[in-house]
């Protein structure tokens, strides 16, 4: 993950564990401006055995979010600047807990129903948040194995169906050539690695013999274009000099 991205704006903890012992703990984001309640809520997860990264603005979240996705994100409402029901709908896939002094019912429902996950008033128990957080979680990992099981990959707004070879955005239908299919497939299935313009070559060579270094370039300039005619946003980005991946 690029953990780059947040070090201008995010302070780590420091649980002693090497790179291989942190690979398979769950990140949690902590979006809070308050300084002593990120810091507790740091001190806490960290202690769990998750990793911790730290954001203290909606627009700083933001712009971390695009180079690392986290597992779960607690969301304080009453950020400066961007708040956090304007950082909410750009979430849309991630578990997000929303942390807030605003008790009031109508305040609750609004945040569910725009996509929250969860909703904890301030001042907190921290038994209780922990247990949200695991619970989350837990929802979290078994709609991935549902969705590994029915042989479907998502990735924000695209769910493709392997078993039927259908594709959707925002539930409205794309229609791909054989190879726009199979470049979109290894992307979904790898999307936060940059996968080679040889790597992706010979790995969809088995499905779509035909496709050529001369020719891929167009078409995934095809299948770019595809996708954002459905909701007007750019789901693959060039890295230069190196190969594509998913954008965040």
């Amino acid at each position: 993950m690029l953990e780059s991205v947040w070090r201008p704006f995010v302070r780590r903890h420091d649980t002693g564990l090497g790179a291989g012992d942190v690979r398979g703990m769950k990140t949690i984001a902590i979006i809070e401006d308050d300084v002593s309640i990120g810091n507790m809520l740091e001190e806490v997860l960290c202690r769990e055995g998750y990793q911790v990264r730290r954001a203290y603005s909606g627009t700083e979240a933001l712009l971390a979010l695009s180079g690392e996705k986290p597992d779960l994100v607690l969301l304080d409402l009453m950020l400066p600047g961007l708040g956090g029901e304007d950082v909410l709908p750009c979430l849309a896939d991630i578990p997000v807990i929303v942390l807030s002094a605003k008790d009031s019912a109508d305040d609750k429902v609004r945040m569910l129903l725009s996509g929250a996950s969860d909703y904890v008033t301030k001042p907190f128990e921290i038994r209780e948040l922990t247990a949200r957080i695991a619970v989350r979680l837990r929802e979290k990992e078994l709609r991935d194995a549902r969705g590994r099981e029915e042989g479907k990959l998502e990735f924000g707004d695209i769910v493709m169906k392997t078993s039927a070879r259908e594709v959707t955005v925002e539930g409205r239908p794309v229609r791909l050539t054989k190879t726009e299919y199979a470049i979109l497939k290894l992307l979904m299935r790898n999307p936060a690695q940059v996968i080679t313009k040889s790597a992706l070559l010979e790995r969809i060579s088995q499905d779509t013999p035909d496709c050529m270094e001369s020719s891929l370039k167009v078409h995934i300039s095809n299948l770019r274009r595809k996708l954002r005619e459905k909701s007007g946003r750019d789901y693959i980005e060039a890295v230069w000099g190196i190969g594509f991946k998913m954008k965040e």
